[in-house]
């Protein structure tokens, strides 16, 4: 999948879904719940052991979603990421080996950024979107402002973003977000559900 098509599926399904779990296993049974749910894309944070194997099995078990890995803060783990399988890859800062990583083998990077500086920082880099981050800390207003300041940057926000504020930061300017935490705790059958709740309100 070329890059840019990448990033057209995640501003088209206007959602990632994050996962950090405490093994590959689970990882790979929370992604499989997210696409059932009707979620399409989502990352795998490198803060899970063995986060690569996780990558690998969803990108085989679930051959239609998107994949990719989050939490990439340096070459190494980024370089990983691609043999993995990883369709993108994300940072919670502007990590320029990451994203000279992701460009040589055609990787949509969206870097961390908190600040105007950063944000313009990250797209000289040559990021595709940035994640906003931590975007809860920062609120919509913020993204709004800046939005209105930099058009030309796609913003991902990400970290406090749920399923009731989703729709806020879309309706900000935001491309798509980011959703962990409350969407991916539980069993299953209880993912499945929140994710279906949450995609339809996107549909809306």
């Amino acid at each position: 999948m070329e890059r840019w098509t990448t990033c057209a599926a995640i501003a088209g399904a206007r959602c990632i879904g994050i996962i950090r779990a405490g093994s590959a296993g689970e990882a790979t049974s929370i992604g499989k719940a997210l696409f059932s749910g009707g979620l399409p894309v989502v990352e795998v944070a490198y803060t899970t052991p063995d986060a690569s194997s996780a990558i690998a099995a969803l990108r085989a078990e679930c051959p239609d979603a998107i994949v990719g890995a989050g939490t990439v803060l340096d070459g190494a783990a980024a370089f990983a990421a691609v043999s993995a399988g990883a369709q993108f890859l994300v940072s919670p800062a502007v990590a320029e080996d990451v994203l000279r990583t992701g460009r040589r083998y055609g990787l949509p990077v969206l870097p961390g950024a908190a600040t105007p500086s950063e944000i313009h920082l990250a797209m000289e880099l040559g990021a595709d979107m940035v994640k906003l981050f931590p975007a809860g800390s920062l609120g919509v207003e913020f993204m709004r402002s800046i939005a209105a300041a930099m058009p030309q940057v796609p913003f991902v926000p990400t970290g406090g973003v749920t399923a009731d504020n989703a729709l806020d930061w879309l309706d900000a300017g935001a491309v798509a977000v980011g959703v962990g935490g409350a969407l991916t705790r539980g069993d299953p059958a209880g993912i499945q559900q929140r994710a279906e709740e949450l995609a339809a309100r996107l549909r809306r």
